[in-house]
Formats: C-alpha cells, structure tokens, sequence
C-alpha cells in the first residue's frame, strides 16, 4: 500500500482548520458564535413555565430550576460580561440577574442585598411602633372576641395625639391572602401609624392578623409596610413581617420572622405599588368604621412612583400585565399600564401574584371606575393574561417582546 507524506505546513493548516470548526469549539463559544436560537429558545422555556408557575403554585420548582439553568450558562460562559451579547439582550440579562436573585438562600426578598443586610439596614423605618407592643394591647389584638378591647385602647391613644398623628384603624376580612403562618387567616386589624417627619419615621401600615372566631388556633404574623417620601417625588417603600409567640404563661412575644428562622417572601411579587389599596370582603367592616376605608385608599393615592429604594431596580422587571390596550367591547379598551406603570403605582411585571390580580379584575375593583359584567371581567383577566405571557412567534406577548428587545428595536425605528 502506497502511503503519502503532507508537507508539515500543510499539516499545521489542517490542524487550525479543525481546531477552528464549530463542532470541536466548546459549548460556550458556540453559545457566543449564534446566541440568537439559545436566548429565543430559552426565553420561550422561561415564559412558558412563568405562565404555568402563575396559573399554579406546584410548578414553582419547574420554574425555578428553568431560571438555575439559565443562570448557571449565564455564569458558566461569562455571558453577563459579553459585550456584543449584553448590547443585543441587555433587557434577558438583567432580568435573569434580578428574578435570580431569589435563588440565593440569603436573598429570600429578592433584593440586591442579603436579607440580613435588608432588615438591618431598613430596621429605623420597619419597627413596631412602642404603643402597639405593649402586653394589653397584644393580649386584646390576639383573639377576634376581644378586638373590641384593642380598638378601645387606640381610642384611647388618639385622645393623647395631635389632630395629624391621629392612628387610623379598623377591622376587616381580605379578599386576597391568608397570613404567612396561616393560608386561611383573612381576618385583619389595620392600623395607619401617620409619619413623624421631626423624627424620621416614615408612615407605616401595621397589620395584625386576627384569629377567626371561636377558632383556639392564635395567627402570629404582624406585617409592617412603611412608605418614605422621596426628594425625587418617589416613595421608598419597606417591608417586614413579624410573628407573635404565645407562650404557656400568658404573656406574648413579637420578633421577626426572618430572625426566628421562620424564612421570608418576596414582598415586592405582592407589593408591586408597595403598599396595597383594602377591598374588605363586603359586610366585614362595621358601618362605624367603613368611611375609615375610604379614608386609607385615599391615603394610598399619596404614595405614587413606588420605588424599592436601593434594593430592587424593577425596572429590569420590564413592562407589566396590560402594557397593551385591550378592547372589551366597541366602546370601551382597557389599558392597565395607564395607572400601573414606573410613574405613577408601579408596573404589574413578573414575578406577579395571580390570587391578587385575578381578585381585583374579577372581584370588580380593576380597572378602576369601569362597569363590566362578570363575563366581561372574566374575558378581560384571560386576555391580559394571554397577553403578557404569549410566545406565539409571530405575535409574542408582553414578556417575551420585552426580553428579546423588540420593544426597544421599534422605538429605535420610530
């Protein structure tokens, strides 16, 4: 058999031809070669799985291990870093950064800093007001039979505060959520703590969940949501949950959840406008009390253009549910995002609360001063969904548009 000799040199080109072929490059630098069809594929994955995670809670580790995997590619070939891919698909990279960052098991909030840092640093805004920790206050506001005692005692209060520090309270039953430590607590004692700007408190929104009647099993969770105006004309809004512990001598504690080893939530998936209008379950305020609801709600309206101050930039959240006007009847449209956007309360963008916004929408408080029948209601909520959370190809939804840059590529063209 005949055997041929290549020239070295003719060698060496034929080792850099193959060295350079695509089929021999590592799985990063083929990533980085064409990452056109690895982001489309893997945002259609993420957006697929945000809908069902939306729709149902048992998908929530599907979803999870969607944005683990996107996460660690990400980390793995330096993609964040990658100048061409970060000015192709700044709005995927940064939006994978900030859902990701509840992956953390210190970032449990999902802000930019651990969630020690968070409670430490935000501690002066959060705080429990003194008056309502005291042992009569928190032995009436633990049981139902005896909220008539809790709310004698902040009658009380007021008769000692200035016409502007006046605490504004009443009790009521929520449509949406059961507390932390309860799914099936609804029941609710509010009190609005009005800001001490001489002092440096911000206003605060004091929640304690209030055992049903009758019932022996004691709600523990006290929630604190407490707004800071801003020199920029935004609201830094804060967030701490607390849980009361019931001890055999009668008396009671309150410490945080996060401290107690108790873990915390995303607020900011709930509290998109931070802090949140009340819609009680109808017939759940006394009639005494129901012009104090009114009162609140208007009181919400002072906290325009949310912000989470430093710790969470939600713009990188992208638009929100409603983005696109959608028509419900020849006369009407309805465009969410005229109220819910970065300006005014605050974008409805993923990671969203399906329990909330399916109660506002169907219950009838949203869109605000529309009058929809229920079946209107009902095509108006699966069509915002479908909206926002479409992969079609040739008509993505809200989300997908966003990540990919279409949104900004038309801006460009216009």
């Amino acid at each position: 058999m005949k055997r041929f000799y290549l020239p070295n040199i003719l060698k060496l080109a034929i080792v850099l031809v193959f060295a350079g072929s695509p089929a021999l490059a590592s799985p990063c630098d083929q990533l980085k070669a064409r990452p056109d069809q690895w982001i489309k594929r893997e945002v259609n994955a993420l957006v697929s799985v945000a809908l069902t995670f939306y729709e149902r809670d048992s998908a929530q580790r599907a979803y999870e291990r969607v944005i683990d995997q996107i996460s660690g590619v990400i980390t793995k070939c330096g993609l964040a870093d990658d100048t061409t891919l970060r000015s192709k698909y700044p709005e995927f990279l940064d939006f994978i950064t900030t859902v990701g960052l509840q992956r953390r098991p210190d970032h449990e909030l999902g802000f930019t800093v651990t969630d020690e840092r968070y409670f430490a640093e935000t501690r002066q805004y959060v705080g429990i007001p003194d008056f309502l920790l005291t042992p009569d206050f928190l032995r009436a506001v633990s049981r139902y039979e005896t909220l008539p005692q809790a709310k004698g005692i902040l009658r009380r209060l007021n008769a000692n505060r200035s016409a502007e520090s006046q605490l504004i309270f009443f009790s009521y039953e929520s449509r949406h959520l059961g507390t932390p430590d309860n799914d099936n607590s609804f029941r609710r004692l509010l009190i609005v703590v009005p800001e001490n700007t001489a002092q440096g408190i911000p206003e605060k929104w004091v929640q304690f969940g209030i055992t049903d009647p009758g019932a022996r099993l004691r709600v523990r969770n006290v929630s604190v949501v407490a707004a800071r105006p801003r020199s920029d004309s935004t609201t830094s809004v804060y967030f701490k949950d607390y849980f009361r512990t019931y001890q055999k001598n009668g008396a009671i504690t309150i410490k945080g959840r996060w401290e107690l080893g108790a873990g915390d939530d995303n607020c900011a998936s709930c509290h998109k406008s931070g802090i949140l209008p009340i819609f009680p379950v109808a017939g759940s305020v006394n009639k005494d009390e129901l012009p104090l609801v009114d009162q609140v709600n208007r009181r919400f309206l002072n906290y325009l253009r949310p912000r989470f101050d430093n710790y969470l930039d939600a713009t990188k959240l992208g638009p929100g549910l409603g983005s696109r006007a959608v028509q419900i009847s020849p006369q009407q449209n309805v465009r969410c995002a005229e109220c819910h956007n970065t300006d005014k309360l605050g974008s409805l963008s993923w990671p969203m609360d399906s329990t909330i916004i399916s109660s506002y929408i169907n219950g009838g408080q949203m869109p605000y001063e529309f009058q929809l029948t229920a079946v209107e209601r009902t095509r108006l909520y699966r069509r915002l969904v479908q909206d926002y959370f479409s992969i079609d190809e040739a008509n993505p939804g809200i989300l997908k548009a966003w990540l990919l840059g279409k949104d900004r590529a038309e801006k460009v063209e216009q």
